[in-house]
């Protein structure tokens, strides 16, 4: 029994264990393989190296959109906008455009060189069409009769400041005698008016005696050609409650406003 045991136990030693095959290892391109035919070999670490460039696939392809008319030479062409349009309208067009085309410097550049090139031609306009609209009164005054030019002599044109705060006094005038007419006539209104209209003209003329007597004619003046005028008006134009009276006063206020404004 013993020398049973003995050789069974010497065949089972010398009998090969049978191991499952090993899978095999894979390899990988561009990955570093850990030495050949060790066991238990490091895991190799995959490196992955890519670049996404402008243009290219992926994200790449969305490109910044280049304006497509920022080769032309025309200003208004270029923004899409008409030549008589507002600088509203060009401001618009140049904000939608820069809007639409951000991003890409040389379509922002395009743009804003041609809204300057619009805003600076009209600029230009206003000021050569002022220039040229007191160029041609001025050649009118010039080429006109003797007798005009010395008409033209007596007048004056004061400033905006002046003739806005002339107008505010005799408009306040005007409005006191509508709003009265229905108790009392506009007598108090009018010698107001009148001696307002003679300080006005004594403060430019320096000389009281001629700034009553021109006051005075301007008052008389007035009132005459109110009285021719008035008549002639259409009933259905005026109010009820105006009289002949208040209307003719209307008219002297404006003659005594456009004598001490613009008599020299």
């Amino acid at each position: 029994m013993q020398a049973a045991a003995a050789f069974n136990r010497a065949a089972f030693t010398a009998r090969p264990l049978h191991r499952p095959p090993r899978p095999p290892l894979l390899h990988i391109a561009g990955a570093e393989d850990g030495p050949a035919g060790r066991r238990g070999a490091p895991l190799t670490r995959l490196r992955c190296s890519g670049s996404l460039s402008v243009g290219a696939g992926g994200y790449g392809n969305e490109r910044v959109p280049v304006f497509p008319r920022q080769q032309s030479w025309d200003p208004y062409k270029l923004l899409g906008v008409d030549h008589d349009a507002s600088e509203e309208e060009v401001r618009s067009a140049r904000n939608f455009l820069l809007k639409q085309y951000a991003g890409y410097e040389e379509s922002e550049e395009a743009i804003e060189g041609a809204y300057d090139k619009i805003i600076m031609n009209s600029y230009s306009h206003r000021k050569h069409s002022k220039i040229n609209l007191k160029s041609k009164i001025k050649k009118q005054v010039e080429e006109s009769p003797s007798w005009v030019k010395a008409l033209l002599g007596y007048f004056e044109v004061p400033s905006l400041e002046i003739i806005s705060r002339r107008l505010a006094f005799f408009g306040f005038i005007a409005g006191w005698s509508i709003a009265t007419s229905a108790e009392s006539g506009p007598a108090f209104q009018l010698a107001l008016s009148l001696v307002s209209c003679i300080y006005f003209l004594n403060d430019k003329m320096k000389n009281l005696v001629r700034a009553s007597t021109t006051g005075l004619g301007i008052f008389v003046g007035g009132w005459i050609l109110g009285s021719l005028l008035v008549p002639a008006i259409p009933a259905f134009i005026i109010p009820p409650t105006w009289s002949i009276e208040l209307l003719t006063s209307l008219l002297a206020y404006v003659f005594m406003f456009l004598g001490c404004t613009y008599l020299k």
